[in-house]
């Protein structure tokens, strides 16, 4: 089943009764003020993007209970914070035993099975979109070795950069850059959360990376492991700026639409699915690596 994003932008009193997410919206202007009932079990992402938006305890214990997850912006719209649920599997103390104790040799095979499918993602989309020589992109991603130690991901991602956004001149990716890159960011955040989400539902720990291990970074697995749905974001982002041309801005038409990722349709496995469900296809493969059932993630193909 796929669960609802939801985004909050004005003032709102969140509350829960008999099961639903009761949302009162304060008067504004001729607006009188109005109350909406959502079903919590359907929900799967919160977005809490205005300073007086006021939430119950009740409220959100019964999120994280429903394997939620709950994204807080700051004054400028971005996303600086994700609250996801402590348990999420049944047998989470035993994933998380295999995830500790899996071997360099096999966190190091994962990785380099991560970079070659996001590059070959990263490949597709450049000649989707431009019809770009993409020879280079599928060598490098055939050359990858365990755990990238030639930093072939650097390589295709200058490449990929330098010829995704041709219409804007001295385009730099940057975590603080300038437009676009506040879409990309935003972007990025929801697919964290949606992953972020998948692996606790899977009984994994999102801290503990295969490849990233800033000591400062709660969600580690998490950035390992959304590397490849990336351009699935980047493609999403390219479509809202020819929607929208000349708004630089994050309003609330672009939000909209880069809110409508984890529907986003992706091919995984042989099959047309929802991403946020192959994200839970994606995380599950990864337990069954770490319980040495498999040695093969399972990753969407652009």
């Amino acid at each position: 089943m796929i669960k609802r994003t939801l985004c909050f932008s004005n003032p709102a009193y969140l509350s829960m009764k008999n099961r639903q997410l009761v949302v009162r919206l304060e008067k504004q202007g001729d607006e009188p003020e109005r109350t909406v009932t959502i079903p919590v079990e359907d929900i799967g992402i919160v977005v809490l993007d205005n300073r007086q938006i006021t939430l119950t305890h009740g409220l959100m214990a019964a999120l994280l209970d429903n394997n939620a997850s709950v994204i807080t912006c700051d004054e400028r719209h971005m996303p600086v914070g994700l609250m996801l649920p402590l348990e999420g599997h049944t047998v989470q103390s035993e994933r998380f035993q295999d995830q500790l104790s899996a071997s360099v040799p096999l966190r190091k095979q994962l990785w380099q099975q991560t970079v070659q499918q996001k590059i070959l993602n990263q490949a597709t989309l450049l000649h989707e979109l431009h019809g770009c020589e993409i020879g280079n992109m599928h060598q490098w991603a055939a050359d990858v070795r365990s755990g990238d130690s030639t930093n072939l991901e650097g390589r295709a991602a200058a490449f990929y950069w330098s010829h995704l956004l041709p219409n804007i001149d001295h385009f730099t990716r940057e975590r603080e850059g300038s437009y676009p890159n506040n879409l990309f960011n935003y972007g990025y955040a929801i697919l964290r959360a949606v992953i972020a989400r998948a692996l606790v539902s899977s009984g994994l720990l999102p801290t503990l990376g295969i490849h990233h291990h800033n000591r400062y970074n709660a969600f580690c697995l998490a950035d390992d492991i959304m590397e490849p749905y990336r351009p699935y974001v980047d493609r999403l982002v390219m479509q809202t700026i020819q929607q929208y041309p000349n708004t630089e801005e994050l309003t609330s038409d672009l939000k909209r639409s880069l809110l409508t990722i984890p529907t986003l349709e992706v091919h995984i496995s042989g099959q047309r699915s929802p991403l946020m469900v192959a994200a839970s296809q994606t995380t599950a493969s990864l337990a069954r690596c770490f319980a040495g059932e498999s040695r093969k993630l399972t990753y969407p193909e652009m």
